[in-house]
């Protein structure tokens, strides 16, 4: 895999979005302080609900984002850590279970049949992303984060396995290949954004992660350390400007600057008399009209949003342990009231959640709207370090996902 050039310790992120593409290009490998020399942002036109739908318009976005990054940084950038996201992801649990023979001693090896005895069969159109563990279970003592060279008869995994359409992540990393790039890695974009903006507190006791971006909202549950519940809502930013043209009878570009300029999350928060001029579709006199007519179109699809967020939450065993309560973030989230609506639908404490830990260039980048460009950073960095492995320096499950996911591409192309 080729270094980028100037510095091979430079690690770019590269978060792939329906409305944005975003470059973030970080020096030195400090995990605790992110030193962020290089960013670079482009509109994203080539994406539909987190998926590629034109290849020229995408890779177009990706070469505006990366030039911008690598004129910052005074690097060339070849290679990246590329987010995916989208409607096709699906996550489930799933546990396995191996006799433990060397000595009564687990081994790596061990590890290894446990992990591939809990992968369950998927379609020949899907492919594993992720596979996260959650515990391991030495004979009947559950609980167990690192297994090895414990004394057992049985050794037990339980695991969360995340999938996404083959195309979906063909097109990725094609988009990435036509702009110059080799993709290190294709990350699940609510991994990165944890990795951003999630304390080790709150993923501990129980969080739920909820990243709102243009065309989806991603929901992500934690539980004692661990990934337990994945889910993606096609649902997010993108319907709210919508919602706006629709609703005042404006143009989509002006109803997207109305929702950036005048927009709030809660009509509650507007006063009766304020007003709002709204330009008219076909060159038509703009209008003047009440700012609570938008507020409440926004808290309609906010609100939408947010009750199909409790029902995937409920849906779950783990809704009664989420003690941090939730965390928003995505560029969706910056609204004013966001937090306090969605506090008052899901019956939960809820927090806006920023990129943490970034020193550099951190004043261009401490917003919701970066969470996943620095989290695919820091799982860089991590990755690279090794410090993803849950054992020894042989088996990490994520080097081996990212080996066949390079081997598909190979055939595919």
């Amino acid at each position: 895999m080729p270094s980028n050039s100037k510095n091979n310790n430079l690690t770019v992120g590269l978060d792939i979005g329906t409305t944005k593409i975003c470059a973030i290009a970080v020096e030195g490998d400090d995990i605790e302080e992110l030193n962020v020399v290089g960013v670079g942002t482009a509109k994203s036109d080539g994406l539909r609900k987190g998926v590629v739908v034109n290849i020229e318009k995408t890779v177009k976005a990706i070469k505006k984002a990366v030039e911008e990054c690598e004129l910052m940084c005074g690097a060339q950038i070849r290679s990246v850590f590329a987010g995916i996201a989208g409607h096709h992801i699906r996550g489930q649990n799933s546990r396995g279970m191996v006799t433990v023979y060397h000595n009564r001693i687990v081994t790596d090896e061990d590890i290894r049949r446990v992990i591939d005895a809990a992968q369950v069969l998927i379609p020949n159109d899907r492919e594993v992303l992720h596979i996260l563990p959650q515990e391991f279970i030495v004979d009947d003592q559950d609980g167990v984060q690192n297994p090895l060279g414990m004394a057992a008869a049985r050794l037990e995994v339980n695991v969360h396995i995340v999938t996404g359409s083959v195309t979906s992540a063909q097109n990725i990393i094609k988009c990435c290949n036509q702009s110059g790039l080799d993709v290190e890695d294709i990350v699940l974009e609510p991994l990165s954004s944890s990795q951003a903006v999630l304390s080790p507190d709150e993923q501990e006791v129980g969080v739920v992660l909820v990243d709102i971006g243009g065309g989806t909202t991603d929901v992500t549950i934690y539980s004692e350390g661990s990934i337990v519940h994945t889910a993606v809502l096609a649902l997010g930013g993108n319907h709210l400007t919508h919602d706006i043209a629709i609703g005042l009878g404006a143009p989509l570009h002006e109803a997207e600057e109305i929702k950036h300029n005048f927009g709030v999350a809660m009509s509650s928060m507007v006063k009766e008399d304020e007003m709002i001029d709204v330009p008219s579709v076909g060159g038509r006199n703009n209008r003047t009209m009440k700012k609570r007519v938008l507020a409440s179109i926004i808290e309609d699809r906010f609100r939408e949003i947010f009750e199909l967020i409790t029902h995937e939450i409920e849906k779950t065993h783990f809704h009664t342990l989420m003690a941090s309560g939730v965390v928003i973030t995505g560029g969706t989230c910056i609204m004013p009231g966001a937090d306090r609506l969605a506090s008052q639908v899901l019956n939960l404490p809820v927090r806006v959640g920023y990129p943490e830990n970034i020193a550099g260039l951190r004043e261009m980048i401490y917003s919701p709207k970066y969470a996943t460009s620095v989290g695919l950073v820091r799982y860089g960095i991590t990755s690279n370090q090794g410090k993803l492995n849950f054992v020894g320096d042989d088996t990490n499950l994520f080097h081996k996902v990212s080996r066949r996911m390079k081997d598909w591409m190979q055939d595919f192309f």
